[in-house]
């Protein structure tokens, strides 16, 4: 294989993921909107556009950088991110704050490691946007983890939230891998010795224990779905979730939707990770009624393929 035909196999996996992270978070989002909450009980979808969020803005900066640099360059996409944060896109305060001075000519490694009393912070931000470099990496999974890790630092750098973002980063990298998808429980396995011990990693072993309960509501119970917005209490259960949704995307967003939590972050986790793989694509329907990618992404990043 050619080093150009390589980069291009590279990115259509990436974009993959990232449409299939688009139209989860969108759809996800959809769902904080008390009038659509029948719809969820009964997996109806709501009335199109779809918007998405934060999850998809920042997860579109991490595709662009590793177009660009052909890896994560840490400058580079904490400039990205500063320079499309758009507000309303539902930002946490901190990240908000953080984004708002970068772009003003703040130091983003002064400003993450100050957050939350120098502790960094531990939010699910860093896990929500990196199923697409995943996906990326299919190839070399360690890799994958290493370039999640390091794209993590410039918002999200407490521990947790770290391993939080090398977790989804390993999974997508092992549903994209060219052998095919592993079993739900190679999945986890996989992952689980791809990331330092940590309450994440521990999560991910109960995900992993968990892997036989047919009611996702029970599994949130015990593992979170993100109501706290820590990496710790999201990533576990979205990566249960996908890996009981492998090649299943549409039954995988919904059972993942209707345990509620931080919906958006959650389904964009799931169908980032579904869509790595060769039969995870959302289907045709969902794409049509989710807002387009934006105008700065790679002009085949924006095709509804």
């Amino acid at each position: 294989m050619t080093a150009d035909s390589s980069f291009e196999r590279r990115t259509e996996r990436a974009l993959a993921s990232l449409r299939g992270l688009a139209v989860g978070d969108a759809l996800g989002s959809q769902f904080f909107v008390p009038a659509h909450y029948p719809l969820l009980k009964k997996r109806q979808l709501p009335d199109a556009p779809w918007q998405w969020t934060d999850d998809t803005e920042m997860a579109c900066s991490v595709l662009a950088v590793l177009i660009e640099h052909r890896r994560i360059d840490q400058d580079a996409l904490a400039l990205s991110f500063a320079e499309h944060h758009d507000f309303d896109r539902g930002y946490g305060p901190a990240v908000n704050r953080l984004l708002r001075l970068v772009r003003e000519g703040g130091d983003w490694r002064e400003l993450a490691s100050a957050l939350f009393k120098g502790q960094g912070s531990w939010g699910n931000g860093a896990a929500m946007r990196i199923a697409p470099l995943g996906a990326w990496y299919a190839d070399d999974p360690e890799q994958a983890t290493h370039q999640a890790e390091i794209s993590a630092y410039p918002t999200h750098q407490h521990r947790e939230a770290v391993v939080g973002a090398m977790a989804v980063a390993a999974a997508a990298a092992l549903v994209a891998a060219p052998a095919g998808p592993p079993t739900p429980k190679d999945l986890l396995d996989g992952v689980i010795a791809l990331v330092p011990r940590s309450a994440v990693g521990a999560g991910l072993r109960r995900a992993r224990d968990m892997l036989d309960y047919g009611d996702a509501g029970t599994v949130a119970a015990v593992l979170g779905c993100g109501r706290r917005t820590t990496a710790h209490d999201t990533v576990p259960f979205a990566l249960w979730s996908a890996a009981r949704g492998l090649g299943a995307y549409e039954r995988a967003i919904w059972d993942t939707a209707q345990v509620g939590g931080d919906m958006d972050t959650t389904c964009a986790i799931v169908g980032g990770v579904v869509a790595s793989g060769e039969d995870g694509a959302p289907p045709r329907e969902w794409v049509e009624r989710t807002e387009e990618l934006p105008g700065w992404v790679p002009v085949t990043a924006r095709g509804r393929s």
